[in-house]
């Protein structure tokens, strides 16, 4: 922290109002269904992306990325789509919306700084997004992060933030979980009714571990593949005639003519059945079920709605192979990262089997590491 308050004295010449902080994300299961109005049940990361801001008496944002060594400035009325480039689109983008949603917030001096992994799926963007939101709304006075209503209205607004300044198009989920999540729970997420619910995730409490890999096959939401998911979607359910495939069903979907399109819709479907079926066994204390339908997701994920890889399916099946309980892909796909339910005894011999797997293949060296449910964004 030390380090991060002299870098913003040495860019902007004055100590910083304070430090907030975010965590990425990795969803347990509930896939491409949080933009289906479905289901999804993410934990927060103990990565997290670290703010140091000062409240300015103009509507100027001067940020600075120590990941990318630039400072950007920009007129908050001078924001829109596209406008700033690249990554500070996603700090000005906040700022934007939460004045768009008629939030009286200015300027900021920010200062960002992050150990969550980039391109891994993990949510780094929400993770920067929600501690400047978290930032804004304590300088501003907001009082929105005082209840899961107001982090709500915050992760509505770095949501919009992403698909309309960024450019990104995400569902919500991962803005959510970086603001409501909570230490010792999965957050279970209800996209048609708005509904939240901490669902109790004690692993180490019955000898498991949650591993996450990060396959370092570089994963981004803005090449086009993810929109063209979201457009097979929303074609699927013009084609049942439904607002969303949260209102169909199987059968329904199965008449589907278009395969494509039934291939897409049936892992919706599927998956926020999946999602269901996997809370009724984290309350039943069922981790063997629990497994069983990580590895029903991945298959669905892989053959159904086409956004798995090599990586992906190498890490999942040498993580099974050397005593997993289950696993899958997680986050967006096509690239990025696979979680691993595991005994705890057997992190390190699992983290070693996936890497040798990796090696054999001439892949690039994965990272895989433990983790735990982690708290929301916050004041540091």
């Amino acid at each position: 922290m030390s380090t991060l308050i002299a870098t913003f004295v040495e860019q902007f010449g004055h100590t910083p109002d304070g430090l907030w902080s975010a965590p990425g994300r990795v969803n347990l299961i509930g896939e491409h269904t949080d933009y289906n109005d479905g289901l999804a049940l993410p934990i927060a990361l103990p990565q997290r992306t670290v703010a140091a801001c000062s409240r300015r008496v103009d509507d100027v944002l001067r940020v600075h990325s120590v990941a990318a060594g630039e400072t950007v400035s920009v007129d908050l009325d001078e924001v829109g789509p596209g406008r700033p480039v690249g990554w500070a689109s996603y700090v000005a983008g906040v700022l934007w919306a939460m004045r768009a949603d008629g939030l009286p917030v200015g300027g900021l001096d920010v200062v960002l700084d992050s150990d969550v992994p980039l391109g891994a799926g993990l949510s780094s963007s929400a993770a920067l997004e929600c501690s400047v939101a978290a930032a804004a709304a304590d300088l501003y006075g907001l009082g929105l992060l005082a209840d899961d209503e107001g982090r709500a209205r915050l992760a509505a607004a770095a949501d919009r933030a992403e698909n309309e300044i960024a450019l990104a198009p995400t569902g919500g989920m991962d803005q959510l979980a970086s603001l409501l999540c909570r230490p010792g729970h999965a957050l279970l997420l209800d996209f048609h009714s708005g509904q939240r619910a901490h669902v109790p995730f004690d692993l180490a409490g019955h000898g498991l571990a949650l591993l996450v890999i990060d396959t370092r096959a570089r994963h981004a939401l803005v090449d086009g593949q993810y929109a063209q998911r979201r457009t097979s979607c929303e074609q699927a359910a013009a084609a049942l005639g439904v607002g969303s495939l949260r209102a169909s069903d199987l059968a329904a979907v199965e008449c589907l003519k278009d395969a494509t399109l039934r291939r897409r819709a049936r892992h919706v479907i599927t998956e926020i059945q999946r999602v269901l079926d996997t809370v009724s066994a984290l309350e039943a204390e069922d981790f063997e079920r629990v497994g069983e339908l990580f590895l029903a997701s991945h298959a669905s994920l892989r053959d159904d709605y086409e956004v798995s890889c090599q990586e992906l399916d190498l890490a999942v099946e040498t993580a099974c192979a050397s005593g997993a309980l289950g696993a899958r892909m997680t986050g967006g796909g096509f690239g990025g990262s696979a979680i691993a339910l595991v005994p705890a005894d057997r992190v390190e011999a699992v983290s070693a089997a996936v890497r040798q797997a990796f090696a054999v293949a001439g892949l690039a060296a994965p990272h895989p590491f433990a983790a735990v449910a982690s708290s929301g964004a916050a004041r540091s």
